[in-house]
């Protein structure tokens, strides 16, 4: 069994890099897949029949220059720059919509916005007709507090 194995290294090297992407999932950042770059890169060094030596040095060279060139572009090109990532409540505020069901002086209608069917009030009580474009001002618990979008 070690005959196969030492004579197949090139298996061992993509299980490593198939792990270090399945790993990679659970995580997002990118960290874990400049290893499964280096050990890629390994088993194809491997199946040209370097020895482990050099395999070895270039896992470490190919993943710590992965960590240096690959990660910073991924995560400049995936993530957002902000700081803060908006969520929840936050992430609805000057979301604009459409009204769905019209919103009643002083009461409730409801507001389609990406795909979602809301419950909502207009500024101040103000009424507002069906199909109008509104804007997301505020965000009490499920219901949201609109106003009419004005063309600019």
């Amino acid at each position: 069994m070690i005959d196969f194995f030492t004579s197949n290294l090139w298996l061992i090297w993509v299980t490593i890099s198939i792990l270090c992407l399945i790993l990679e999932l659970s995580s997002g950042d990118f960290f874990i897949l400049c290893f499964a770059i280096g050990a890629a890169v390994s088993a194809i060094v491997a199946g040209c029949g370097l020895s482990l030596t050099w395999q070895i040095i270039l896992f470490a060279v190919v993943s710590a220059l992965s960590l240096l060139l690959v990660r910073p572009a991924l995560l400049k090109k995936l993530h957002k720059p902000e700081r803060v990532r908006l969520s929840n409540a936050e992430a609805m505020i000057g979301q604009e919509g459409r009204v769905s069901e019209p919103i009643e002086a002083g009461g409730y209608g409801r507001v389609a916005i990406d795909g979602d069917d809301w419950k909502a009030q207009g500024v101040d009580g103000a009424a507002i007709d069906k199909d109008v474009r509104v804007r997301v001002v505020k965000m009490n618990s499920i219901i949201l507090t609109v106003e009419p979008v004005t063309a600019e």
